[in-house]
Order: structure tokens, then sequence, then C-alpha cells
């Protein structure tokens, strides 16, 4: 009998449309041999399945099952026994949907409440990641209530710096602040996305992307390394979204760094106990170092972490398919790896 998933999409944020197409993504690589798939666009209170024929049955929160019809065309009712979380920002991202799966009983793709919750909290998950030994740009952290002068943004920080919603993704709400004039205006702009703001000083290097996730078995499996190249200013929602930008795998960097940045990503997933797919962001940066022994100097690359995405994007285009298709596997599988992982707890 084939297994029943639910691709848990849109949510209450910004980022609404762009989880619908992650999940027209995750949608088309399920392998339909194993799986009855619906999409359940979420906005609010208002839960949809979309059915095959394209109409909308509402979803019953209280256990979780809609109406839909058999293959003789009678009307039945449904309650998956499988979702796959693809919401990126509220309530997908953040612990929330973790919690009603938990409630339900019903397994789940992603991480669980706790790490979700703090991944998507930026500051949070730097600083408790950062007592670890990772490296992270230095940051102010403000709460919706909480001002804080021009001259303390620029004595902590410095400029130029980025100004952020401490809890979104997709770059919205985001500003590269380099003069002391706009820092009051980006806290405004950043705070009409989310009311808590982050405040990090800017890292100059190269951006690297790295995917990972925890295969059937339980072994954590690593994905190559994307280099990030925008051509904007910053890696901003244009650069993501509207091909302002070249992802390029592997990334151009030394066997030694690409080796370094994988264990440090298959050691944060082990540190935050991860599950699913999940992707780490950093920024490398060159510091310069003396050899005691003789004196002479050497560069070497510094692995800065930028964020952690736990529901990653999941279009043709997005960074975790482009990593799978390099290391020459097929998403197909990759998502099979998950679900039975999750279904083997």
């Amino acid at each position: 009998m084939k297994l029943t998933i639910a691709i848990i999409a849109g949510g209450d944020s910004s980022e609404h449309d762009v989880s619908m197409k992650s999940a027209a993504g995750i949608s088309s690589w399920l392998d339909r041999d194993k799986y009855n798939v619906y999409t359940i666009e979420i906005r609010g209170l208002e839960w949809n399945a979309i059915l095959d024929d394209g109409t909308l049955s509402p979803v019953n929160r209280h256990d979780f099952t809609f109406m839909g019809v058999d293959s003789d065309g009678n009307p039945v009712t449904i309650r998956p026994g499988f979702a796959y979380i693809t919401i990126h920002g509220t309530p997908g991202e953040n612990g929330i949907l973790q919690g009603y799966f938990e409630l339900m009983h019903i397994p789940y793709s992603s991480c669980n409440l706790l790490v979700a919750a703090m991944t998507f909290d930026k500051f949070v998950n730097n600083q408790y990641l950062r007592r670890f030994g990772v490296k992270v740009a230095e940051s102010v952290f403000l709460r919706s209530n909480q001002e804080i002068s021009d001259d303390d943004v620029i004595d902590t920080v410095g400029l130029p710096c980025f100004i952020k919603p401490n809890g979104s993704g997709s770059s919205f709400g985001v500003t590269r602040v380099t003069k002391r004039e706009d820092i009051q205006k980006a806290i405004r702009f950043a705070r009409a996305e989310g009311g808590e703001v982050v405040i990090e000083a800017e890292l100059k290097g190269m951006e690297l992307a790295n995917g990972v996730f925890r295969k059937a078995d339980g072994e954590i499996h690593v994905l190559p390394v994307t280099e990030v190249v925008s051509k904007n200013e910053f890696f901003d929602f244009d650069a993501k979204y509207n091909g302002q930008v070249d992802e390029i795998t592997p990334a151009r960097i030394s066997d030694d760094t690409t080796a370094r940045v994988k264990a440090l990503t298959k050691s944060i997933y082990d540190i935050l106990g991860g599950n699913g797919i999940m992707r780490v962001d950093y920024i490398i940066t060159k510091s310069t170092r003396k050899n005691e022994s003789d004196g002479s100097e050497h560069t070497v690359d510094v692995i800065n972490l930028l964020e952690i995405n736990a529901t990653p994007g999941m279009t043709a285009t997005s960074f975790i398919p482009q990593q799978v298709r390099y290391e020459g596997l097929e998403m197909k599988d990759v998502l099979d790896e998950v679900i039975q992982e999750r279904l083997r707890k």
C-alpha cells in the first residue's frame, strides 16, 4: 500500500510564493510508485489540500484529514501518513508546524521543534554555535521594543554592515548599510518584515552554500559545496530568484578548504541533531598567519558561518538540486532517503 505524503507549503511570510515553487519541485521528484502525493497550501487558518484536478479540499486541523476521491471517483477521507515541510518562514521553518505534527503523531521531514526554532532565530543560532568554536560575524540583536543609536552600531559592528530581520529568509527586509544616515531607515525596513532585528558586521569574502541530509541508515551525507557570486551588491532576492547570480558547483576553493567546509557542515548538523535536508551558508575570508619557525607569512581561508536553512529552497534551480545533480545522485532517491530515515524513527 502506498504511503500518502502531504507536502506542506505556503505559510504566512513574504516567502509564501517561493515555498509553493519548492513544493512543485518536491512533488515532481517524489516517487509515484511508492507514494501518493498531495500539496497542502497554508495561509493563516486556511489549510487546503490541492487535489489532482486542481480543486481545493479544506483540511481538518483537528485530525489532519481532508476529503478526496478514490480511483473510482468515490469520496474518501484522506489522512496523510507523512508531512514534507517546505514552508520558508512561519509557521513551517520556526518549529510551529513541527510541534503540530508531533501532537498529531505524524512523521515529518525536517528537524525537530527546538532545532527549527533555533535555526530560524539567526542571532540565537549563531551565538549557540559560537560556543562550539564556529566563527560568526560580530552582531547586535534588537527586540521589537529596543532602539540603538547610530554611534553604538558603528562602534560595535562598524560600516558597512547588514541590517536584517532576525526571523526571515530570501533576503526580505535586508539592507547593506554603508552610511550612518541610513542606519535607522534600515532598522525600520527590517522591522516591517519582522519585529526583531539583527545588525551584523560585513564579512568580505566568498559566499558558499553546502547542503547536508541524513540517509535512511542514519549516516550524515554532505553534498558538494557551491560558490555564490552575486551580480548585485549582495545575495539579495533578485540574485536568489531572478537569475542575477552565478552559482558554481563545485566551489573554486582548494581541496583543503573544501574538506574543512564539509567537515564543519557535518559537525554543525551533528551538534544540532539535524534531520532532513538542511543547508549551511558560509563566508570565506582571508587571514594572514606567521610561521613561528622562520617568520614567513602565508594566507589561510577562514570559514565563517552565515546562517543555516532548515527548510532550504527546493526548486529545480535551487542549491540542493544543483549539488545533488553534480554528485551524480537523483533527487528522487535523496528524498526517499530522507523520508525512510524519518519513518525509521
